[in-house]
């Protein structure tokens, strides 16, 4: 599968933004998704996911209550709304997929995931 994200851009403290990931293929719902983001000198961190049926999803605490994830199975794609932005959130963010056998499957660890997005920089301005 391939992933393609968009959406990224610059934001004030405060603002929101809303970022998509298209997905090739043809049974996206057998996927469990989940989104990740890089800052310059870390390492790659969880930030949300999502079963392949739609009804689990998982946030990083530093996320929670503020980054919503979803999906739309007859869109192959997969949502992450961002909501009171603060600088900290600024990084790469990327999607990510894995095959799974049970559509209930929420993936929190980077190292479950074979594919991945190939990123899209956001920009929170203090």
């Amino acid at each position: 599968v391939q992933l393609q994200a968009s959406g990224g851009g610059l934001v004030q403290a405060g603002g929101s933004l809303g970022l998509s990931c298209a997905a090739s293929g043809r049974i996206f719902s057998a996927y469990a998704m989940g989104w990740f983001r890089q800052a310059p000198g870390n390492e790659r961190e969880f930030v949300a996911a999502i079963s392949g049926s739609g009804s689990g999803t998982a946030y990083a605490d530093s996320v929670k209550g503020r980054f919503t994830i979803a999906r739309d199975n007859a869109k192959n794609t997969v949502y992450l709304q961002m909501n009171s932005l603060k600088p900290e959130d600024t990084a790469v963010y990327y999607c990510a997929a894995r095959r799974v056998y049970a559509d209930s499957t929420v993936l929190r660890d980077l190292s479950g995931y074979n594919y991945w997005g190939q990123g899209t920089q956001v920009t929170v301005s203090s």
